[in-house]
């Protein structure tokens, strides 16, 4: 509080009131964007679970279509199964 007395009598009081509202703007936009932090996060955390999802069943997809495929009689699509993982077909067969 010392400080801000001796702000007020050395520069006087529009000095004294700018640096008390810029103190509170500042508390202000913390306050928003603690919130706003708060709430990406949850967001963040439900698209994940989501991607995971996503994810799965891709992969029971493709489990179902290689036994339909092999009840069929019918050749698998092996470049296709790998790029579903994200890597090309790294055999040589």
């Amino acid at each position: 509080m010392e400080i801000f007395f001796t702000i007020l009598v050395e520069f006087g009081l529009p000095v004294a009131a700018s640096v008390v509202m810029g103190f509170f703007i500042f508390l202000v936009i913390k306050y928003i964007l603690d919130s706003v932090v708060g709430q990406v996060a949850g967001m963040h955390g439900i698209i994940m679970g989501l991607e995971n999802r996503v994810k799965n069943m891709n992969n029971d997809m493709i489990k179902l279509d290689i036994q339909i495929s092999d009840a069929l009689n019918l050749r698998q699509d092996e470049e296709r199964i790998s790029r579903a993982d994200g890597k090309e077909d790294a055999r040589r067969d």
